[in-house]
């Protein structure tokens, strides 16, 4: 895991309502959800039982199906 150290932005109260990152930070989380999205995605796919196709095949429909388009 990493650290973070965000910056606040806050209202005349002193309440937080923004945070500032530096955009290393950023990227390292965006990284992160998209990681656990595809897990998410797996997951589902998994628990649906249904039958699955080689990847080299199924990227050979792809392109097909674009090339018809």
């Amino acid at each position: 895991m990493f650290t973070i150290q965000p910056q606040y932005i806050t209202d005349n109260t002193g309440k937080k309502i923004s945070v500032v990152l530096p955009i290393k930070d950023f990227k390292a989380i965006i990284a992160e959800l998209e990681e656990l999205e595809d897990i998410r995605l797996y997951d589902e796919a998994k628990k649906s039982n249904e039958p699955s196709i080689p990847i080299d095949e199924a990227f050979k429909m792809i392109e097909a199906e674009r090339k018809s388009k």
